[in-house]
């Protein structure tokens, strides 16, 4: 397994001082930037569009790691694209035809992954797996930041690596939900591999080292 990224969640971010918080980022031992897109159908909360997320890139020097919590994500793939998403995850139970869904994604010039909600089973990954760069397996019902982490997930996470090996693929294993250093060593030891945090990073008095916390307990977990 390579390193374990770690991609705060912008959504937690102070929006006054977003630029800001952007740089904090750039400077850390962060990966990626995780954007957090919802649209108030797919899931009960509205985050940010594309101008928001345009402004970021303007200013962002790592990826950008943009999570579709959105109805018909196919109609918006291009335009994430263009305005700088690196990696577009999108829900298994939000698009119809989920392979043509990755296809976009792939043609539009980012990585394509895929999301599964809390209670949904990886099993229906197994044909697809092998086009998905990532899978990101929400921790949490999805929607609102700053939930407690569901334990259901860690049995997830272990069934989904042992396809993942079984098939012989290198799949990323995303965690997005109530990730903090009580729980990212078992997360990991389970099989993920890039874990996002938004509120136990941005509501710590310092983000920057809670982000470095982060990064040193999960490398001793490397396997």
């Amino acid at each position: 397994m390579s390193s374990i990224k770690i991609a705060p969640s912008v959504l937690a971010a102070d929006f006054a001082n977003l630029q800001r918080d952007i740089e904090m980022i750039n400077e850390s031992n962060a990966d990626w930037f995780h954007i957090d897109v919802m649209d108030g159908h797919f899931v009960p909360n509205i985050s940010y569009g594309m101008p928001v997320i345009k402004a970021i890139k303007k200013y962002a020097k790592k990826p950008l790691d943009v999570h579709l919590m959105i109805e018909k994500p196919e109609r918006y793939i291009e335009e994430f694209a263009k305005i700088g998403a690196d990696i577009i995850t999108v829900h298994y139970e939000s698009t119809t035809h989920l392979h043509r869904t990755l296809t976009q994604i792939e043609d539009a010039g980012c990585k394509a992954g895929i999301v599964l909600n809390l209670t949904t089973p990886v099993s229906v990954l197994d044909d697809i797996l092998p086009k998905c760069y990532m899978v990101l397996l929400m921790s949490i019902n999805p929607g609102f930041g700053g939930q407690k982490l569901e334990d259901i997930v860690y049995n997830k996470i272990t069934k989904l690596r042992e396809m993942a090996n079984q098939k012989k693929l290198n799949t990323l294993i995303e965690i997005d939900g109530g990730v903090n250093n009580e729980n990212a060593q078992k997360l990991v030891q389970s099989g993920a591999n890039v874990l996002v945090a938004g509120s136990y990073i941005f509501k710590s008095s310092n983000p920057a080292n809670t982000i470095n916390d982060l990064k040193t307990l999960t490398s001793s977990q490397i396997k």
